[in-house]
């Protein structure tokens, strides 16, 4: 048996909520030394002998933390699009002991900082998507015109969790190469990832709820019913008048 629109529609709110859920927890991961957001970071290293630089060093959207005893990021001020260039004067300031990957060119610059601005756009058509799938559920329409909105969200958070994966898997197998332990943080690559699953499975919903309803020829269910009224009228219009010419 078939789901209703307003199933739907419901569906594509529920996948639509969890993945704003998820993105705005990887945004906001190092803005604050408060749980969740002091767990979640791109990539920590080992950089202890970094002139310097903490003996352990995470990257967030905001920040680079030093880490506490007990595992939590350690963040000072904030500052948006924090960029992953760690001989620069944002970071270390210093190319000693940095890797040699790092040194001298722009890419992991650019395109951490790339990520930022993508993602603010993502989130804000994932946002209004949310708002619109209150008519999806009710409206072939509003079905259509939300699915389009998560579409859009999608393939900026796409973007988005594609640079990411890219510039922070590269750094670490700089840091790796030069001798200093670095890994993922995994809390923000499962949420990206996820995000970017449920943000797919929110614009199926919407696109198969506008799509509920829809007959041959492109007639509503009631529109069918008028039609097959009116068909059934002149077809027995048309036997009482053989019957009298008989």
């Amino acid at each position: 048996m078939g789901f209703s629109r307003a199933t739907l529609g419901f569906l594509g709110l529920f996948f639509m909520a969890a993945s704003i859920l998820l993105i705005f927890l990887t945004l906001l991961g190092g803005a604050r030394n408060s749980t969740p957001l002091n767990i979640i970071y791109f990539l920590q290293a080992d950089t202890g002998n970094i002139p310097g630089a903490p003996a352990v060093s995470r990257w967030t959207f905001w920040q680079l933390c030093s880490v506490t005893a007990n595992g939590k990021n350690d963040c000072g001020s904030s500052h948006p699009d924090f960029p992953f260039d760690p001989p620069s004067h944002r970071t270390f300031d210093t190319t000693t002991n940095v890797p040699p990957e790092f040194i001298g060119t722009k890419h992991y610059f650019l395109t951490s900082r790339f990520m930022f601005p993508f993602i603010i756009i993502g989130l804000f058509f994932a946002v209004i998507s949310l708002f619109t799938g209150l008519l999806a559920m009710c409206t072939r329409i509003g079905g259509y015109i939300s699915g389009f909105l998560s579409w859009l969200a999608l393939t900026f958070q796409v973007i988005t969790t594609c640079l990411m994966t890219a510039v922070y898997v590269q750094g670490r197998d700089a840091f790796n190469r030069n001798g200093q332990s670095a890994h993922l943080g995994v809390k923000a690559f499962a949420f990206m990832w996820t995000a970017s699953a449920c943000l797919f499975l929110s614009c199926l919903m919407y696109c198969l709820g506008g799509a509920v309803g829809r007959k041959d020829g492109g007639y509503s269910g009631r529109e069918q019913r008028r039609r097959g009224f009116f068909s059934s009228q002149r077809s027995n219009s048309v036997r009482s008048q053989k019957k009298e010419y008989a």
